[in-house]
């Protein structure tokens, strides 16, 4: 195949990429700037899209953040792969400090307190998720469901984080927006008149072959 890699990677390399790209995430955030700075839209479409992406990190739905980020991008008319891109804002760097401020967030909000009889955040993931696996093969045997562990994740963790990731998420996604509009503007300008002057070149050497 044309693009297949040449160095075939195993899934202890995959994964560990994920958590640590080669070159550090610094490298990763500088192309990923890069790439937005370059998409073929109007500045503010960029940023709309850079918002929606940034907001995005806040929420609790893992594994569907790129669909989430386009669908915001998309009631804003932002640019979808900049909503996309930005996602990148969430990173196994920053997912720790965002999932505690939401969470401490929607607990206040919500004038909630933690149940220490539930046990921590990471009980309460296994919980749920043994609840489903349980639930699922009761689909097939004579056991009963129960949604108890469920109901206690629900209550305690994915609700308070998705209440609590809106506002600082929106504070987030406005500081990058801002940020990244005259960055962009800048970026933009700057290649356009790169352009143009290439273009009069090219016509001052045409013109000189002429004669």
């Amino acid at each position: 195949m044309v693009f297949k890699r040449r160095d075939r990677r195993s899934i202890g390399r995959i994964v560990l990429e994920a958590l640590w790209p080669r070159g550090g995430w610094a490298r990763a955030a500088r192309y990923v700037q890069l790439r937005v700075n370059r998409l073929p839209d109007p500045p503010d479409r960029i940023a709309r899209g850079i918002f929606a992406g940034v907001l995005t990190t806040f929420t609790p739905f893992y594994g569907f953040h790129f669909f989430t980020a386009a669908l915001i991008a998309w009631i804003m008319r932002g640019n979808i792969l900049a909503a996309i891109l930005s996602t990148f804002f969430g990173n196994p760097l920053t997912y720790v400090p965002i999932g505690v401020i939401a969470m401490k967030t929607g607990y206040w909000l919500l004038g909630l307190e933690a149940d220490q009889d539930h046990g921590s955040i990471g009980k309460k993931f296994v919980k749920a998720g043994q609840d489903l696996w349980d639930n699922f093969i009761a689909i097939f045997t004579p056991d009963r469901t129960d949604w108890s562990h469920l109901k206690i994740f629900y209550d305690e963790v994915f609700f308070p984080y998705m209440v609590g990731g809106v506002l600082p998420g929106m504070i987030a996604g406005t500081i990058a927006y801002y940020v990244s509009l005259p960055l962009i503007t800048a970026f933009q300008n700057r290649r356009k008149g790169a352009i143009k002057a290439k273009l009069a070149e090219l016509k001052k050497k045409k013109a000189r072959q002429a004669k």
